[in-house]
C-alpha cells in the first residue's frame, strides 16, 4: 500500500530526522531544511503531498516567522489541497493565528509529543480524503455556495460563458475558491464525457513545465526514455485547467499563445506539428495587467487568455453567505466526524458576520475544522470564536486617550521625524496588505482602503524617502 507523503520543513538537521524516524512508519516523508529547498522538492514530486510540517522560524530569519508564513503561502498555492500544520518554537499566539489565517489547518508549538503528532496528521489526512470524497457530491451543480448578488452574478457569468470554445480567465484571491469557478465551467460545458485535466504552472519546474504541457519524444532530454503525450493530449476535445497561469515562464508564454491561436503545438524534441482542440481556462490571484506592465507577462497572451474574464468575489464582501457557508461545512465535518455540529452564541455570530476572512473561504473551512474538533454539539461563545481569528493590527484596541498621551511622551524626547513614521506606517502596511492579496495590487489596494493608482503612488513615495535617508 502506498503511503501518505509528508513534506516536513525544520532549518534543524535534529529534529528533520528525529520526525523521520518517528512518522517513517505511516508516511512517505521528504526532508527540507528551508522554503527554496521545499519547493524544489515539491515540483520534482510527479504528485503534490498530501501532508506537510513546516517550521515557521527558516533561514534566512530563524527568529522570525515571516519565511514559514512566505512557505504556508506558496505551498498551498502549488497544491491548494495540501493540509499545512505548523510545528514551531515560534509560539506566540498572534503567530498561530496568521499561520492559519494563511491556511495552515493547525498550529503545534514544540516540543510535541509523537502520539500527539501523530494522531493531528491522522485527522488532516481523513479531512482531506472526506472532502474529496464527499464535498463536490454535497454541493449544487454549480458547487459554489452562496446567494449573495456577487455570487449570483459570478453564477451567472459561468452559465453564459460554459458552452462557448473560448478561454475564460479567473481571477481572484488565494483561498476564493477559483477552482471551483473552472469545475463549474466543465460541469455546465454540455460536453460531461470530455476530459478535465488540471495543471497548476506553480508546481512544476520551469525546466518540466514545456514537457509536461506538450509532452516529450524519447531520448529528447536526460530520462526520457519513452515518448509521453503532455497536457493536451491528455484534455483532448475538453478543458485544460491552467491554475497559478501567472508563474509561466515567459520562454513558454509565447508556444501556449501559437496554440491559443490556431491549436498548433510540438512535443519536446519532435518536428511533427500536432492540433489541439482544448478548451483553455486560465487562474491567477496576480495582477496579470501589472505583470503586462513590468514585462513579466505578454500582453498579446493576456488579451487572448481573457476574451473572458470572471472575478471570484472575496468573502469578505459576501455577507450573510459567511453564515451558509458556516451552516454547510459544519454541517459536512460534523457527519464526517461523526460528532453533533457546535453552534455559535448571538455574540459569536455577530463576530463571525464582521470578521473580514482574509484567508477566505479557505480560512473559513479550516476554522470550522477545528471549532467541530474542539466543541462537538457546544454553543461557542465569543471569546472562543475570536481565538481562531488572525489578530487585529497593534494598537487597533487602544483608546483615543492612550494614543494621545504616548503622542505627547514621544514628542517631548525630541528628534521626532512625521515623515518617518508616516513612511514607517505606510510602508509596513502596503507590505502587509500585498502578502495578504498574494501580489494582487487591486486586491492590496481594496485591502487598504484606497484607488488601485492611489497605492502605486504611495509605493513610488515609500521607495524615494527609503533612497533620500540612505543618502
Amino acid at each position: 500500500m502506498t503511503l501518505p507523503a509528508l513534506l516536513i520543513v525544520d532549518d534543524d538537521p535534529l529534529i528533520r530526522d528525529s520526525l523521520r524516524l518517528i512518522l517513517a512508519d505511516e508516511f512517505d516523508i521528504h526532508l527540507a531544511e528551508d522554503r527554496a529547498q521545499a519547493i524544489r522538492l515539491l515540483r520534482d514530486m510527479s504528485s503534490p503531498p498530501q501532508l506537510a510540517l513546516v517550521d515557521l522560524g527558516l533561514p534566512p530569519t530563524p527568529h522570525r516567522p515571516e519565511e514559514g508564513f512566505r512557505l504556508i503561502t506558496e505551498l498551498l498555492a502549488h497544491a491548494p489541497n495540501i493540509k499545512v500544520i505548523t510545528l514551531s518554537g515560534q509560539n506566540e499566539e498572534s503567530n498561530a493565528r496568521h499561520a492559519r489565517t494563511l491556511g495552515a489547518i493547525e498550529f503545534v508549538a514544540k516540543p510535541c509529543g509523537p502520539e500527539t503528532l501523530r494522531a493531528l496528521l491522522r485527522d488532516a489526512l481523513r479531512i482531506q480524503q472526506s472532502e474529496q470524497s464527499g464535498l463536490t457530491d454535497s454541493q449544487s451543480l454549480f458547487g459554489i455556495i452562496g446567494n449573495s448578488q456577487p455570487i449570483q452574478a459570478m453564477r451567472s457569468q459561468i452559465e453564459l460563458y460554459a458552452q462557448t470554445p473560448y478561454p475564460v480567465l479567473i481571477e481572484g484571491e488565494s483561498g476564493s475558491g477559483k477552482e471551483l469557478v473552472a469545475a463549474a465551467l466543465q460541469r455546465l460545458s454540455g460536453k460531461p464525457d470530455t476530459s478535465y485535466v488540471v495543471l497548476n504552472c506553480a508546481a512544476i519546474s520551469p525546466n518540466l513545465l514545456e514537457s509536461t504541457l506538450f509532452g516529450h519524444a524519447k531520448g529528447s532530454f536526460t530520462g526520457a526514455t519513452s515518448a509521453q503525450p503532455g497536457f493536451f493530449e491528455r484534455a483532448e476535445n475538453g478543458t485544460l485547467f491552467l491554475d497559478e497561469i501567472g508563474e509561466m515562464p515567459p520562454e513558454l508564454q509565447a508556444k501556449l499563445l501559437r496554440v491559443l491561436e490556431n491549436g498548433e503545438y510540438q512535443r519536446v524534441g519532435e518536428a511533427i506539428t500536432r492540433k489541439s482542440n482544448a478548451r483553455i481556462v486560465a487562474a491567477t490571484n496576480r495582477d496579470l495587467k501589472l505583470a503586462v506592465r513590468s514585462g513579466t507577462f505578454r500582453n498579446d497572451l493576456y488579451h487572448r487568455l481573457s476574451i473572458f474574464t470572471i472575478q471570484v468575489p472575496p468573502l469578505r464582501t459576501l455577507g450573510e453567505d459567511k453564515m451558509l457557508l458556516l451552516e454547510h461545512f459544519s454541517s459536512f465535518y460534523a457527519m464526517q466526524a461523526q460528532r453533533p455540529p457546535f453552534k455559535l452564541d448571538p455574540s459569536a455570530q455577530q463576530a463571525w458576520k464582521l470578521y473580514s476572512f482574509p484567508g477566505n473561504t479557505r480560512e473559513l473551512r479550516n476554522i470550522v475544522i477545528r471549532l467541530t474538533t474542539k466543541y462537538p454539539g457546544i454553543e461557542v461563545n465569543l471569546h472562543q470564536l475570536e481565538a481562531e481569528f488572525d489578530p487585529q493590527p497593534e494598537g487597533a484596541g487602544s483608546t483615543p486617550s492612550d494614543q494621545s498621551a504616548e503622542a505627547r511622551q514621544v514628542l517631548l524626547q525630541g528628534g521626532f521625524d512625521l515623515d518617518d513614521l508616516l513612511m514607517g506606517y505606510t510602508s509596513r502596511y502596503i507590505d502587509a496588505a500585498m502578502e495578504l492579496a498574494h501580489g494582487n495590487v487591486s486586491e492590496a489596494a481594496k485591502l487598504l482602503g484606497i484607488a488601485r493608482t492611489t497605492l502605486y503612488s504611495r509605493m513610488e513615495a515609500v521607495q524615494k524617502h527609503k533612497a533620500q535617508k540612505s543618502q
